[in-house]
């Protein structure tokens, strides 16, 4: 299969598994992850993780050959399932972060930036190089760079096309951790940073953060006013308030 799911422990790994094609994005491809996705949804693991097969890609962007000699309408819906796609990801209920392990190239990169978090082996090579076909992203790459990097950074990265390496992609914001070691290990060692605490705590603060990116300052502090009386309302909020007067440990139940 060219999407495939493993479980870990608490994690579930969504690999594409097009190793010979560096795990470009057919239509397919977009497809099966758009359900590998929903199957995730509905586990109970606490952190998705997404990678590519073999060592010389994470995803080297969408399937060129798919492309060629298709209608304007064939175009749009191919856009709009590539967004769709990757909206529905970083919409997931639990975190995700990209194992960014080689190339990540057009809609690659725009696959990895729809994650929570990514995290690169120190070879990584990332870019978002339409502008070179005479194209340009469409699978969210010109709204989720900039959220990113800013505005100037990702228009000179879309309007060249050119290619960033790891150390360059961690210091403008881009990534968040480059691995000189395992990428898996260090991805794991990453996420369990935040995997210990309650879920329901993580996605009421995860979703105010990202509503600050789109509203106003005035409608974002409502939006935390009401997220974090949600998450006072929780059994584990009482647990973590306790842990603390009582100086142990506290023991979330992501109730």
């Amino acid at each position: 299969m060219s999407v495939e799911l493993a479980r870990d422990g608490d994690a579930i790994v969504l690999t594409l598994n097009r190793p010979d094609a560096l795990n470009a994005l057919s239509f397919s491809v977009l497809e099966g992850i758009g359900n590998a996705i929903d199957e995730v949804g509905a586990s109970d693991a606490r952190v998705l993780f997404v990678t590519g097969a073999g060592d010389k890609a994470f995803c080297a962007g969408a399937d060129i050959k798919e492309l060629r000699e298709r209608t304007l309408l064939a175009h749009k819906r191919g856009a709009e399932l590539g967004q769709h796609t990757f909206d529905k990801l970083s919409k997931l209920s639990i975190p995700s972060v990209a194992c960014i392990n080689g190339y990540a190239f057009g809609g690659g990169l725009e696959l990895a930036m729809a994650c929570d978090f990514r995290v690169a082996s120190s070879t990584a090579k990332m870019g978002l190089p339409e502008i070179k076909l005479g194209l340009m992203p469409g699978y969210g790459g010109t709204q989720r760079l900039p959220r990113l990097v800013g505005e100037a950074r990702a228009l000179e990265m879309v309007m060249t096309g050119r290619t960033v390496g790891a150390e360059e992609a961690l210091a403008m914001g881009l990534v968040n951790l480059v691995s000189n070691a395992t990428l898996m290990d260090d991805a794991n060692a990453f996420a369990a940073r935040f995997t210990c605490y309650s879920l329901p705590a993580l996605g009421f603060a995860r979703a105010a953060v990202k509503r600050a990116l789109d509203i106003p300052v005035n409608e974002g502090l409502k939006v935390e006013t009401d997220l974090a009386t949600l998450a006072f309302q929780t059994r584990d909020a009482e647990e973590g308030m306790a842990a603390f007067e009582e100086k142990r440990p506290a023991k979330f139940t992501d109730q």
